[in-house]
């Protein structure tokens, strides 16, 4: 990886631990071509034990969902591997503790339960951030939201 495409994440070294939505998983995993420079980046970062990452086992749910309905074991197998052998990342049970927090965040924003999940996952966790591109989860103020098109042009 080439020092330009890493620099797109480098900021993210100062938050030391990142919670993560399924999307970047998604865009990762499907070469998505707006965004898997940066995806590159991130994914690299975490690798190399620069970053941590958490993010929740929703997101495996929701990664596999695509391959399953084309029968695509073999991405099935794949996914499921990368998420849970994958260095420095935290694939996270839902828990009591969890629940408890994204029921909070759902009632408190109005956010859509998965997501208020995948963000509880992310504050019980420790993570300093959550990366998404949601733009409906800047509202909540328990922890910094920072959208993935926003980092692609500096805005952090």
């Amino acid at each position: 990886m080439g020092a330009q495409t890493r620099g797109i994440a480098d900021p993210l070294i100062e938050y030391g631990h990142v919670g993560l939505d399924t999307m970047c998983f998604i865009y990762h995993f499907e070469a998505n071509p707006k965004y898997i420079a940066f995806t590159n980046a991130l994914f690299n970062l975490v690798e190399e034990g620069k970053l941590r990452a958490t993010t929740s086992t929703l997101t495996l749910a929701e990664i596999l969902i695509k391959p399953i309905e084309q029968g695509n074991k073999a991405a099935v197998d794949d996914y499921k591997y990368a998420l849970t052998n994958f260095p420095n990342l935290v694939l996270c049970d839902i828990n009591a503790e969890i629940a408890e927090e994204a029921a909070s965040l759902k009632v408190g924003y109005g956010v859509r339960l998965p997501d208020a999940l995948q963000v509880a996952t992310s504050i019980i966790q420790g993570a300093r951030v959550f990366i998404t591109n949601n733009q409906n989860l800047k509202r909540i103020k328990e922890t910094e939201i920072l959208i993935v098109r926003e980092l692609l042009v500096g805005e952090f």
